[in-house]
């Protein structure tokens, strides 16, 4: 256990609440359930890079805590306010397209079938400059994951309620295949393998219920939105990335044309 790994979690922690404060400066602060899903992912990351990695069973303890259930409670905790600073940072605005769920989806299948390999594992527990880029490869991956899920930013339009049910299903079902593998192997990973397993399910039921409380929230609201006269569609797009909003966001006006008399004489 080394107190230093744990240094970039709390630099993300002191930059989220500077962010914050701005924010409420503006008279925009993040809801108190946004701070409070934001802390938890930070607390569980830290804990899991403080994690001994020795037995297998805690190392895959540690695992589960950085690359899933931490970095899941963190992007609960994100919008696109609190994001908008470092997306204006020159390059890191088009990475956004890495939350794209056709693009997440296979770097977290990657990151997480490449590291449980035999020899990228030893390798890692051997040497500690690539240990600490397992760990950031599971974060980066989980978080990037979870995002397209979530969307703290708006994401790709067909991906809605029931792709995202799919979705979370795919991800399961090859978290699940490691988890059988590590199950059937010998002693020592059978117990590791069994709490990955678990805590997949717990997990799974757990967002499947979030996204059908958020199903029925965007319905009622999208319903309301159509009876006051809005576009259906524009009603949708609100619903699902602005549900606090009453009413669709207004859209920019063009200059209405010069009158006759200002026009420019030939």
């Amino acid at each position: 256990m080394d107190p230093v790994t744990v240094l970039p979690a709390l630099g993300a922690a002191v930059a989220y609440e500077r962010r914050v404060r701005t924010l409420r400066a503006r008279g925009r602060p993040p809801d108190a359930r946004k701070r409070a899903w934001f802390w938890s992912g930070i607390v569980i990351v830290a804990a899991g890079l403080l994690t001994p990695e020795e037995p297998f069973a805690v190392h895959m303890c540690q695992h589960l805590l950085i690359g899933d259930i931490g970095p899941l409670l963190i992007v609960l905790g994100l919008t696109g306010a609190l994001l908008r600073p470092l997306l204006a940072v020159p390059g890191l605005g088009r990475l956004r397209v890495l939350a794209h769920p056709l693009v997440a989806l296979p770097l977290w299948t990657a990151a997480f079938v490449v590291w449980h390999l035999d020899g990228p594992y030893d390798a890692a527990l051997e040497h500690p400059l690539l240990h600490a880029g397992e760990h950031f490869s599971f974060f980066i991956a989980g978080a990037l994951m979870w995002a397209a899920i979530v969307e703290p930013l708006p994401g790709p339009r067909w991906f809605g309620t029931e792709a995202k049910a799919v979705y979370v299903l795919v991800v399961r079902v090859i978290g699940m295949a490691i988890a059988s593998v590590f199950i059937w192997s010998s002693a020592e990973k059978r117990t590791g393998g069994l709490i990955m397993f678990t805590e997949g399910g717990i997990v799974t039921l757990a967002v499947f219920a979030w996204l059908f409380l958020r199903w029925t929230r965007e319905a009622e609201l999208r319903q309301q939105l159509i009876e006051q006269g809005h576009d259906p569609q524009l009603a949708r797009r609100t619903a699902r990335h602005w549900p606090r909003l009453q009413r669709p966001p207004a859209r920019p006006r063009r200059a209405p044309p010069p009158a006759a008399h200002d026009r420019p004489v030939d």
